[in-house]
């Protein structure tokens, strides 16, 4: 399911029903799903056996290991496919004595997808081998991954071209041991799961995963004051966290109509101008809902009132379609034209008029009058 939520845009959260090591290994799975580059891919040594390496590719549901000596990464010395082991019937058979190993096809991590594709063809293979300047195995390009990243591209994915997706843990001791297997295991965001967020444990257990690691994200919940939010924000969650389709917590904060927790999250250097994935920012938000008090906030704090996202549409015309004539006039005051026009030529004017919102269309019109 956390497969099926990132290639649709969004995130899934992994249960902590299971034990960590399960937990982790579920993250593993979604993280090396579909990725433009599988990053230290699993790997196997030339004098590893058949059977071992049958239990390795049906464990990962893979079809191809990179045979490597050494270390991790260690040095490439061929690549063990499904054709090679096809007709194997030996299980003690030693992976030297199957694997390809002459005229191997080798990128290095600067490769562009467009020549990752053009060398797949011309050789016709299904797996890049990508290595470092020490020759040694640093990735695995695959045909698959090109065709799923065709098939879904609103995948969310990270720097990386991996799907991303989050995974819970809890606080104490034990908590803390389960988000280090999680982080390990190449997880975006750690949610820390319990039935209030505003409690000192809670707040221990986010400030204990942001000093274990920068690059996860974290959420914590759940709150419903002011001072839950702004406790939390100073434990180290994350403020500018892009969840589904890019939504930040900003701009789900403006959709609800809560102004403290959205002041907070501005104070703390929430990005008042962010987008997600259709263009639309947190003052968009707030207006098609009629909360003038986040608008004004927002305003306050620098947003142009002009900003169009996905065919032209303002955040005044999402307020005057839905009669929202409070914050139209708010709107109005800090600048947002009148006359501006979608995709489809239509004004704010316009949509107010098409949906019968006469205080809405008597503001407009008002506003109109004064332009000189």
């Amino acid at each position: 399911m956390a497969i099926a939520m990132a290639q649709a845009g969004g995130v899934g959260v992994i249960h902590r029903n299971f034990d960590p090591e399960a937990q982790a290994a579920q993250v593993r799975q979604v993280k090396k799903f579909e990725s433009g580059m599988v990053v230290n891919p699993l790997t196997i040594a030339p004098d590893a056996t058949l059977a071992d390496a049958l239990t390795l590719m049906k464990d990962n549901g893979i079809s191809g290991i990179p045979v490597v000596t050494g270390g991790k990464p260690g040095k490439l010395v061929g690549i063990l496919t499904n054709r090679d082991v096809r007709f194997a019937t030996d299980p003690r058979q030693k992976v030297s004595e199957l694997m390809t190993h002459e005229n191997l096809v080798t990128v290095r991590e600067s490769v562009s997808q467009d020549e990752a594709k053009r060398m797949l063809h011309q050789h016709r293979i299904e797996k890049l081998l990508v290595v470092d300047d020490q020759y040694r195995c640093v990735g695995l390009i695959t045909v698959k991954d090109m065709e799923k990243a065709v098939t879904h591209p609103l995948a969310c994915k990270d720097a990386q071209g991996r799907l991303r997706v989050a995974a819970a843990t809890t606080v104490g001791e034990g908590g803390y041991e389960r988000t280090e297997r999680l982080i390990d295991a190449g997880v975006d965001l750690i949610v820390v799961d319990t039935a209030h967020g505003h409690s000192a444990r809670v707040l221990e257990a986010v400030n204990r995963i942001k000093r274990l690691s920068n690059e996860v994200q974290v959420i914590a919940g759940n709150i419903a004051t002011r001072e839950g939010a702004q406790a939390l924000i100073d434990a180290g969650a994350d403020v500018n966290l892009p969840a589904i389709n890019g939504v930040t917590p900003l701009m789900a904060a403006a959709y609800a109509g809560q102004a403290v927790i959205a002041a907070t999250l501005v104070a703390r250097g929430a990005d008042v101008g962010a987008t997600d994935r259709t263009g639309k920012n947190a003052i968009t938000y707030a207006a098609g809902e009629g909360h003038t008090d986040v608008v004004r906030l927002l305003l306050r704090h620098g947003v142009d009132p002009n900003a169009a996202y996905r065919n032209n549409l303002t955040a005044l015309m999402w307020a005057a379609g839905y009669g929202h004539t409070e914050t139209v006039r708010a709107l109005i005051a800090a600048g947002a034209r009148t006359d501006a026009v979608d995709n489809r030529g239509k004004s704010a004017l316009d949509m107010a008029r098409e949906f019968k919102h006469v205080a809405t269309v008597q503001a407009l019109e008002e506003a109109q009058r004064r332009v000189p």
